[in-house]
C-alpha cells in the first residue's frame, strides 16, 4: 500500500477542543476527584471537589432546624440561574460519605432546585469542631432571633469549652455583647418563647432583666404585652422601683365584694360580644375605674359608636 493511502485509510484523532472561559466553580473544581465505574472515590482533605448531593447528610450538631421555606424557595431559584456561588464544607466520613459542616440553607435550595451534586469544601473535623463551626456559621450567616443567638453562644461556652473572651473572639463581638446575650437565658421560659416570637424585643427583654424575680418579671412582661409598652417606658418602670406587686395593686380590681373579679371577667366578656371588639374593664380606688373599647379603623370606631347611640 502506497505511503499516500496509509495515509488516507489512518484512524482519525479528533483535535482536543481548546478550553473556554466563564465555566465558573465548576470549571475550577471538576478535576478534583476521579471517577471509576460511576463511583466517586475519597477526596483529600482540605480539597474543593464535587460531591452527589445523595452522598451528604445532615449536620448532627446544626444549631438551627427551622428554616423560613420562603425564602428556600427563593434561594432555590436563584440557584437555577447562578448556580452555587459559595461551596459548601462537608468533612469526609467514610467512602462516598460525607456530613455537612455548614451551608444547610444552599444544601436543602439545591434539593428543592433539582441539583444532583454540589460544590463542597472537604476538610478534616471532629465532633467538637464540627459543632464550633456549625454554631459560629449560623451566628454570622443567618437572621437568627436573639434566643437562637444566646443559646449558640451557651452551647459554644458549655460544649466546645469556650471562655466568653475566646468566644467573642470567634463571633467578633466584645465580651459585653456576649454576656447580655447569655443573661436572656435567665429568663422565665415564656418571656424567652415571647421573644423568640417577636413578642416583644431584645431591648424589651434587657430591661426586665434587673427585675428582682421571675413572678416580677412575667408581671412587667404581660403589662408590656397587654399595653404595648416601650423599651423606654418599661426601663422608667424597672428604674421606679415597679415590681409585680404594686403592678398587680395598679391593675387589681376593687376588693369591694360588689366587684368579684369573676363577675368582672363576665361583663367584659358579654360587652365584647356585644361590640365585637376587646373590652377592658379597669376599676380603681373608690369604686372609680374605666372601659376601654378597642377599634382597629375609623370605620370601626363609627361602627361602635352606632352601637352606642340609643335606639
Amino acid at each position: 500500500m502506497s505511503e499516500k493511502n496509509e495515509e488516507k485509510n489512518a484512524p482519525v484523532v479528533p483535535k482536543r477542543k481548546a478550553g473556554g472561559l466563564g465555566r465558573g466553580l465548576n470549571a475550577l473544581i471538576e478535576g478534583s476527584y476521579e471517577k471509576k465505574s460511576d463511583r466517586l472515590i475519597s477526596h483529600p482533605a482540605n480539597s474543593i471537589g464535587t460531591i452527589p448531593i445523595d452522598q451528604i447528610e445532615a449536620n448532627p450538631f446544626q444549631p438551627r432546624t427551622h428554616f423560613d421555606q420562603d425564602a428556600l424557595q427563593e434561594l432555590a431559584e436563584s440557584i437555577k440561574i447562578q448556580g452555587i456561588i459559595q461551596p459548601i464544607t462537608v468533612r469526609q466520613t467514610g467512602t462516598n460519605a460525607y456530613q455537612l459542616i455548614s451551608g444547610e440553607r444552599r444544601l436543602q435550595a439545591s434539593k428543592i432546585a433539582g441539583l444532583d451534586t454540589l460544590p463542597a469544601y472537604i476538610r478534616k473535623a471532629d465532633d467538637q469542631q464540627m459543632l464550633e463551626m456549625a454554631l459560629i456559621e449560623n451566628i454570622q450567616r443567618e437572621n437568627l432571633n436573639a434566643i437562637e443567638i444566646a443559646l449558640s453562644y451557651q452551647r459554644l461556652v458549655s460544649e466546645c469549652n469556650l471562655k466568653q473572651e475566646e468566644l467573642g473572639d470567634r463571633v467578633g463581638k466584645n465580651r459585653s455583647t456576649v454576656t447580655n446575650y447569655l443573661r436572656l437565658l435567665k429568663l422565665p421560659p415564656d418571656i424567652q418563647i415571647g421573644l423568640r416570637d417577636s413578642v416583644i424585643s431584645m431591648g424589651h427583654a434587657r430591661a426586665l432583666l434587673p427585675v428582682e424575680s421571675a413572678e416580677q418579671q412575667l408581671a412587667v412582661f404581660h403589662r408590656i404585652v397587654a399595653e404595648e409598652l416601650s423599651v423606654r417606658r418599661v426601663e422608667q418602670l424597672v428604674r421606679n422601683g415597679l415590681n409585680a406587686k404594686a403592678e398587680a395593686a395598679e391593675q387589681r380590681p376593687s376588693t369591694d365584694p360588689q366587684v368579684p373579679v369573676a363577675e368582672l371577667r363576665r361583663t367584659e366578656r358579654y360587652l365584647s360580644d356585644r361590640f365585637g371588639s376587646r373590652v377592658q374593664l379597669k376599676p380603681g380606688p373608690q369604686g372609680r375605674g374605666e372601659i376601654k373599647i378597642a377599634f382597629d379603623s375609623v370605620e370601626d370606631m363609627q361602627r361602635i359608636l352606632h352601637i352606642l347611640q340609643p335606639s
